[in-house]
């Protein structure tokens, strides 16, 4: 029993070890946009040398694949007439 428990403490140390190690590496945004723009959609585009990620979407997906030259906010009715939001981007060669 007692190696039993010891082997389940080194299988949770490793996984949660690795699990912080791969988590260390996704890439912190470049610059982040701040969306202000009237009710409906609107799109940003990176035109050369960047991607686009929203800004709710930091964290979720695969981090390397989950980025667009071109990112589409929309909002639906809201007080004021305005929407809010944020564009993550990262610098491409």
């Amino acid at each position: 029993m007692k190696r039993g428990l010891i082997r389940f403490v080194i299988a949770v140390t490793l996984l949660l070890s690795g699990w912080v190690l791969g988590r260390a590496q996704t890439p912190a945004p470049d610059f982040t946009v701040i969306i202000d723009a009237p009710v409906g959609t609107t799109t940003l585009e990176c035109t050369k040398g960047c991607v686009l990620q929203g800004g709710r979407d930091l964290g979720l997906g695969d981090p390397l694949k989950d980025k667009v030259r071109t990112y589409t906010y929309g909002c639906g009715n809201t007080a004021g007439g305005r929407c809010r939001g944020t564009a993550n981007g990262w610098l491409r060669p």
